[in-house]
């Protein structure tokens, strides 16, 4: 039987599907503080813990993305705040390349904080 969080990933259409995925290994893989965790029915991520960072996809772009829970309190042109008072979100584009760099830099700077 499949967890919640299993079928979050696998009921979503290519490619779509790939990026997430891909976002929820490099996730698991970055740091061993993080874990993964069926929050707000959404696949979410703790550090050491603490809530940190979430995989979503926008309702009305079907644009996945990358939550980081502190986002507020960081700096980064590809960080959107839009309608979150604390959040901010890191959109993905499905038809290119994922930014691990980039990724990488805001983990960096969200990991700091905790």
């Amino acid at each position: 039987m499949l967890r919640e969080i299993d079928n979050f990933f696998l009921q979503k259409e290519e490619p779509v599907k790939s990026c997430l995925l891909f976002l929820r290994e490099y996730l698991l893989s970055y740091d061993k503080a993080l874990t993964e965790a069926w929050k707000y029915k959404m696949p979410f991520y703790c550090y050491k813990g603490k809530m940190f960072c979430y995989l979503w996809v926008n309702k009305k772009t079907q644009q996945p993305y990358l939550g980081i829970v502190e986002g507020r309190r960081l700096e980064h042109p590809l960080l959107i705040i839009q309608k979150r008072s604390r959040m901010k979100i890191m959109l993905m584009d499905v038809t290119a390349d994922i930014p691990v760099k980039t990724i990488d830099e805001i983990l960096k700077m969200a990991i700091a904080l905790y």
